[in-house]
């Protein structure tokens, strides 16, 4: 990503409407964006999502093809999550090889899916030491204002649940939907002197300390964590970002279904 700067006179606005509990766009310190999901939007794809989290915009995919198993798991399939931010989404984006928040954000997308078992990857087997399922999740950014961590857990998760096993085609049996056994929600919170807002825009990112993003499972089980930025995350910080993860990882549910 290229390095952005932001103006003295947005960062004093920005801090200013902070220290009244306001944000630029009428959000207190604890809201979310707008939540738009449209599922089955790639005909070619066995399970797709078209996630909008305010104005950021994520379109995901899944694949699933047969093939051969890893030698120290026989019977589990297999899950790889990739994600690619296209020039055309935001001016910071740059064509090449994947970046390293392309990197940071497939991981950690994946890592939240993985840990929570969102998919029971023991059903995913075909023939033991042979074959099993293998399950592709690729991400694409369509457009960047903040918090890409949230937008594309948002975007894969809708996709895996709208998936189909074609099985059908490759002469493996009936199709049949992935073996989903929660939803793994991700809430990302970022620092701002001494505040924490949730769901930052782009503005609110680039002048943030640090970012915590917390996935958590339909029971309210905390599943992954990571940080993010140089600056600090005290341990009051991390009890809130805690707190407003299991929250609104239960509205954000009723949202999505």
């Amino acid at each position: 990503m290229s390095d952005f700067i932001i103006s003295e006179i947005k960062r004093d606005h920005i801090l200013k409407l902070l220290c009244e509990g306001k944000r630029e766009d009428g959000r207190g310190t604890a809201d979310i964006r707008k939540i738009e999901t449209i599922v089955g939007c790639i005909e070619s794809a066995d399970g797709s999502a078209r996630v909008k989290l305010g104005k950021t915009e994520i379109i995901a995919g899944v694949k699933i093809v047969p093939g051969t198993p890893f030698g120290d798991s026989p019977d589990v399939g297999v899950l790889t999550t990739g994600a690619e931010l296209i020039p055309m989404a935001h001016a910071s984006f740059e064509s090449g090889p994947p970046s390293e928040t392309a990197i940071e954000l497939a991981r950690v997308v994946d890592r939240g899916i993985r840990e929570s078992g969102m998919i029971d990857v023991s059903q995913l087997c075909i023939e033991s030491g042979k074959e099993v399922w293998m399950c592709f999740i690729d991400m694409y950014a369509l457009d960047y204002d903040g918090n890409l961590f949230d937008a594309a857990n948002l975007a894969a998760v809708c996709a895996l649940k709208n998936a189909i096993i074609p099985a059908e085609q490759y002469g493996k049996g009936k199709n049949r939907p992935l073996p989903v056994t929660c939803t793994p929600i991700s809430i990302t919170s970022v620092k701002i002197g001494n505040d924490l807002i949730l769901d930052p825009n782009f503005d609110e990112e680039m002048i943030s300390s640090a970012r915590m993003t917390v996935t958590t499972d339909d029971n309210g089980n905390f599943r992954a964590m990571q940080k993010g930025g140089k600056g600090s995350i005290t341990r009051d910080d991390l009890s809130l970002c805690l707190d407003r993860a299991v929250e609104k990882g239960k509205e954000i549910r009723k949202i999505i279904g």
